[in-house]
């Protein structure tokens, strides 16, 4: 186990190469401020360092909100925050003083998008979770499949890919003319959901003809936990604390 001192100094701390990558964004992305107390605590409770790109987030910023709200990356943001974005130890449910035989326990949620999908970073053990991937890939829950997605990339590979533009490919089917107003619109507590789902033949064969409706995000991935669970009898695990 390192201490937290151990963890914050480092030679080639990550936070100013990722602000670079920030200011270079192709999309917009802002940087909520953050809590130094909570992203010290959160670094020492997940035992990364300061040279990630995950430990540079935690400990410097609240969260990212990326394209106009479609994607909220988490952070440490204040206590106050309560309307706001939610946290990484929030989200994680990790305790609220150092536990050292904590772990999350199928892979840790890093990010949710406004449709209810959930990006997370495989565990040491994704077979044993009935995750697909390696230790330490980047998976995605698509609400939209109902499953889980091996992404075949590392957090930090992860990241520039969303700072270089990989959205737009990635949710291309899935976006509808004046998106942006609409999502802007939302806390980041809120996703959307859809009506016929996302996941049914009617949602996947016209997106135009399906209403939308904000709700909070936790509505939303117990509405998807319990769809995968009526139809496929699959548990899909833990989707995060919203």
């Amino acid at each position: 186990m390192h201490e937290v001192n151990e963890l914050l100094d480092v030679d080639d701390p990550a936070w100013p190469l990722l602000l670079q990558e920030l200011s270079g964004a192709d999309i917009p992305v802002e940087v909520l401020p953050g809590d130094a107390e909570t992203g010290r605590a959160s670094l020492l409770q997940l035992q990364v360092s300061a040279r990630s790109y995950l430990g540079g987030i935690v400990l410097n910023c609240g969260g990212l909100v990326v394209d106009s709200g479609w994607l909220r990356i988490f952070g440490s943001p204040p206590d106050t925050n309560a309307q706001g974005l939610p946290g990484l130890a929030e989200v994680n449910a990790m305790p609220s003083t150092f536990d050292p035989a904590w772990r999350p326990a199928a892979g840790l949620v890093v990010a949710h998008d406004v449709l209810g999908g959930v990006f997370a970073l495989n565990g040491g053990s994704p077979r044993e979770a009935g995750r697909p991937g390696e230790p330490g890939e980047i998976l995605y829950f698509a609400p939209d499949a109902l499953a889980w997605e091996a992404l075949g990339a590392g957090h930090s590979a992860w990241l520039s890919w969303i700072l270089s533009g990989g959205l737009q490919e990635f949710y291309g089917g899935l976006r509808w003319a004046g998106w942006r107003t609409e999502v802007s619109a939302l806390t980041g507590r809120q996703g959307l959901s859809f009506f016929p789902p996302l996941w049914s033949a009617e949602g996947r064969q016209d997106l135009l003809a399906t209403s939308r409706r904000a709700v909070p995000m936790g509505e939303l991935l117990g509405l998807s936990r319990d769809s995968c669970l009526q139809f496929d009898d699959a548990d899909p695990g833990f989707l995060g604390v919203a």
